[in-house]
């Protein structure tokens, strides 16, 4: 098939799934896996492979970016004790971890001769960046706690790096048979650091340039070239690409966003950068499922669950020693986000497509690709389909099984009760003193029905917010649609209709960053 005819097709399928997603409430990326392990399983498309140039070339950079741009700096760093605390020495513990409960694990099989502790590190290494993107899209739809979204999406952007600098250096330790202690460090600083130079270089320069410029177009296409330029320049000196992207991305969202790119061209850029995260989120999770064969995963199923369950608990240690230890400082939080952090710990194509990056001589390769894939496959299955309630079990999603669903009810019922009565007056059903009766009596139900909604969704704090804020946005749009078709039908100058649109779009942008206002 040929590529183009596979790529349309691909597309096609996202669409399809996404909304029978929506129909289901399913969450969108566990849909996405299980529609391509099933079509995989047919070989209805024949889709390419899942490589480590494809994921470098044409996916993590966008992905990466695309958060980091979204990401407020300001919060970020507000919270950078739990960030760096589970991105950088998290990550090396869960990889020592999950290499002592997967040799403990598999000793007590008495199946698998030779696979040591040098063998489980790796594949702690491979298994320790953490995906959450399905968790993020869920954390949305639920209006959970904006400082949890935030802890989850800043710790997987930098744990991306890490995990990947950090695997590379096990594994040459590994078959390489030396290995020294502040070697490693030294590496790790120089890869990492360099990555950080690079990413804040094209930052800085991208943010420089869209200040100069009013172009939407070509500033969207810069923005482009800092995602994608800072990823290929940081590996091709063998430097830490994801980490690039990411100061890049951060650069450019956090100050050539805000101070470089006028309202108009700010929201031009997030559309774009919103599409393109979707359609990459799309197809990736899609090739996912492509690449997985169930075969093989049923033929290692009782390892694949064990490695799961070392995984699951590696992370658990990790999230609860870093949850303890923050509880002395000025970053404390609920013991129930430490849950909500251990389970949304999912795993993705990155940690799949490090395996298929083994070498070939690699002891127990193909096992240690069949149970990355299997383990990558049930968080996003398993944790995934379970993250929603286990998010209301906690009272996390701010008691989102709708509290507010009563009040509604009878705010509905008052106004259909309401638009009734009207009818009747004017049909002339209900004469005199009759009338003012029940327009009072209608008055006053109307009024306490209100104000039952009202506390219901104060009540759910981030969740009342986000209905107006997203009331104020559909408002907005509205009145930049009406001032755009008018502009077509020559009602108004475009000169005017500019004006205008750039005024709605600044109101627009303090609408999306939170800010609530009178529209």
């Amino acid at each position: 098939m040929r590529p183009e005819v596979v790529f349309v097709a691909l597309l096609a399928v996202a669409t399809a799934v996404a909304l029978i997603a929506r129909r289901f409430r399913l969450p969108y990326t566990v849909a996405l896996v299980v529609a391509g392990l099933a079509l995989g399983t047919t070989r209805f498309v024949h889709a390419p492979h899942l490589t480590k140039e494809l994921l470098y070339a044409a996916f993590l950079p966008g992905l990466l970016f695309e958060a980091a741009f979204n990401l407020e700096f300001k919060k970020f760093w507000q919270n950078r004790k739990a960030i760096f605390g589970l991105a950088i020495p998290g990550v090396l513990l869960a990889i020592a971890l999950t290499a002592v409960f997967v040799v403990s694990e598999l000793s007590g099989l008495h199946v698998l001769e030779g696979f040591g502790i040098g063998t489980a590190l790796v594949f702690g290494a491979m298994i320790a960046a953490t995906d959450p993107i399905a968790v993020v899209a869920m954390f949305k739809s639920l209006g959970v706690p904006k400082r949890l979204a935030i802890l989850v999406e800043g710790e997987s952007l930098l744990n991306d790096g890490t995990g990947v600098v950090l695997f590379t250096l096990v594994l040459a330790a590994v078959t390489g048979g030396q290995f020294s202690a502040s070697q490693g460090v030294l590496d790790f600083v120089r890869v990492a650091g360099m990555g950080v130079a690079i990413g804040t270089l094209f930052g800085y320069v991208a943010s420089k340039l869209t200040a100069q410029i009013e172009e939407p177009l070509v500033e969207i296409t810069i923005t482009t070239i800092a995602a994608y330029g800072s990823f290929v320049v940081a590996e091709q000196f063998h430097f830490s690409g994801v980490i690039a992207t990411v100061c890049a991305g951060m650069w450019c969202g956090n100050v050539g966003a805000t101070e470089g790119m006028s309202p108009s061209t700010r929201l031009a850029v997030h559309s774009f950068w919103e599409y393109i995260a979707f359609a990459l989120n799309s197809v990736v999770f899609l090739l996912i499922g492509f690449q997985v064969r169930v075969e093989s995963l049923l033929g290692a199923w009782k390892i694949i669950v064990l490695a799961w369950i070392a995984v699951t608990a590696a992370r658990a240690v990790v999230v609860y020693v870093t949850v303890a230890i923050l509880q002395r400082t000025s970053e404390k939080m609920p013991w129930s986000w430490a849950a909500v952090l251990t389970w949304g710990g999912l795993r993705g194509g990155l940690s799949m497509v490090l395996a298929l990056a083994l070498p070939s001589n690699m002891p127990f390769r193909e096992l240690l690709i069949t149970t990355t894939f299997g383990v990558v496959i049930l968080s996003i299955l398993v944790q995934g389909l379970t993250m929603g309630p286990l998010l209301r079990r906690l009272g996390v999603s701010e008691k989102t099984a709708r509290q507010d669903g009563a009040a509604r009810a009878r705010m509905l019922a008052a106004k259909g009760a309401a638009e009734a009565l009207a009818r009747l007056i004017k049909s002339g059903a209900v004469h005199g003193d009759n009338v003012a009766r029940l327009e009072s009596a209608m008055q006053r139900e109307l009024a306490e029905a209100d104000a039952a909604l009202r506390e219901a969704l104060a009540a759910q704090g981030d969740l009342g917010q986000k209905e107006l804020l997203d009331a104020q946005r559909q408002l907005l749009l509205a009145r930049k649609d009406a001032v755009t078709h008018a502009a077509r039908e020559g009602v108004l100058a475009q000169d005017d209709a500019d004006v205008l649109c750039a005024e709605i779009d600044a109101r627009l942008l303090r609408v999306m960053d939170g800010e609530s206002e009178i529209v």
